[in-house]
């Protein structure tokens, strides 16, 4: 078999459904498998998928959450491919995505694992795509605010390489969780991810671990979807203190030399962002943002079921074409477009104003950020 798709859901049923349906997708001539591992998500997310998708994927139920870096190791243990994906279930993938690692694969011998090109989705360039190993300074540069800075600079900004073009192939340090494809042989010599790492920063670790063991890990330009755990946000103080929680036990892990320095920084770092949240949350109290109401914008729909996606949308009009400037909310029928030309026309078409919305003919519901239901 050439690969094993791993997913770990948590509570995102209708993501899950559309990743699982991109990846049946994108493995269309490709021999493979794919391996749900449930982390107890208390909703009927996975007796969904396996109504809609029966024997073409297994599926685990954990009875507990045992987190992301446990879970995926029960079903990297189970894998049967050549190669491993670990995905996210917030994600939407492409023939191309596969195809094109196993080709780089074949033909890096020393490459252990590969990230690619991940999208927001309205299209914007994810930059945890590629990262650099968070060092000492590294850290520092990305805590306090030098990397944002100096966004251009090899020097400040190495966190996330944005020095390095999204459009070329890089040899980069860290890959991320979303999408790390790897040899299989490889993940399991080196014990699959640390446990010790709840959530976040185990990606970084195994990242680490692989090039210490003599491989080289990989950027590759093919164009992703990824939500970006719309249920994690990124100013809370429960990220920030599992975020910097995991960096804290990657250092003590790898770099305990650097303990003295590289702890207090940390810290401060929680302290700062710990702040920050708190004044974030008393602003938005005292001034209230107004909610974009989307249904006053203009909508685009295409495809023969246009009519029946405005019936439900409540529009009193809509156009059939993505206008060249404005703003405006775009809807990709998947029962029109496969999956990959739904990826090409976000990453084509990605511009400030516009918003992206896949339909769901299955469930005649839009897949968005915040999964609003019709």
């Amino acid at each position: 078999m050439e690969i094993s798709v791993v997913i770990v859901n948590y509570r995102v049923k209708y993501f899950l459904e559309q990743t699982l349906a991109s990846v049946l997708q994108a493995l269309q001539g490709i021999s493979g498998e794919v391996i749900v591992v449930d982390n107890r998500s208390d909703d009927d997310s996975i007796s969904h998928s396996r109504e809609r998708f029966g024997d073409r994927a297994r599926f685990v139920e954990n009875t507990v959450n045992v987190g992301f870096a446990c879970a995926n190791n029960q079903a990297i243990a189970m894998a049967q491919g050549k190669f491993t994906l670990i995905l996210n279930p917030d994600t939407i993938i492409s023939h191309d995505a596969l195809s094109q690692c196993i080709e780089w694969m074949r033909t890096h011998e020393r490459c252990g694992a590969i990230g690619v090109r991940m999208l927001d989705a309205n299209g914007r360039f994810l930059p945890e795509s590629k990262r650099a190993f968070p060092t000492p300074w590294v850290s520092f540069c990305k805590i306090f605010g030098l990397s944002n800075l100096f966004p251009r600079s090899p020097l400040f900004a190495k966190y996330h390489l944005r020095y390095l073009s999204e459009h070329h192939s890089h040899s980069i340090d860290i890959l991320a969780g979303a999408y790390m494809f790897c040899r299989t042989d490889l993940l399991r010599q080196l014990g699959g991810f640390d446990e010790d790492f709840f959530m976040y920063g185990e990606d970084i670790d195994l990242s680490y671990r692989i090039v210490k063991a003599g491989y080289e890990n990989w950027y590759l330009p093919v164009p992703i979807i990824h939500y970006k755990g719309e249920s994690t946000k990124k100013e809370s103080m429960r990220y920030v203190e599992i975020f910097y929680g995991a960096m804290l036990i990657f250092y003590k892990k790898h770099f305990p030399r650097f303990g003295t320095i590289a702890y207090p920084i940390i810290k401060a770092g929680v302290w700062l962002r710990k702040t920050a949240a708190k004044l974030s949350r008393l602003l938005t109290r005292l001034f209230p943002r107004h909610k974009r109401d989307n249904l006053g914008q203009a909508w685009v729909i295409t495809g023969k079921n246009a009519e029946k996606i405005a019936g439900h949308l409540k529009l009193d009009s809509f156009s059939s074409e993505i206008p060249a400037s404005g703003s405006a909310q775009v809807v990709l029928d998947n029962s029109i477009y496969s999956y990959a030309e739904i990826i090409s026309m976000i990453d084509r078409y990605s511009r400030p104003g516009l918003d992206f919305h896949i339909y769901s003919a299955e469930n005649h519901l839009l897949i968005t950020p915040k999964m609003t239901q019709l």
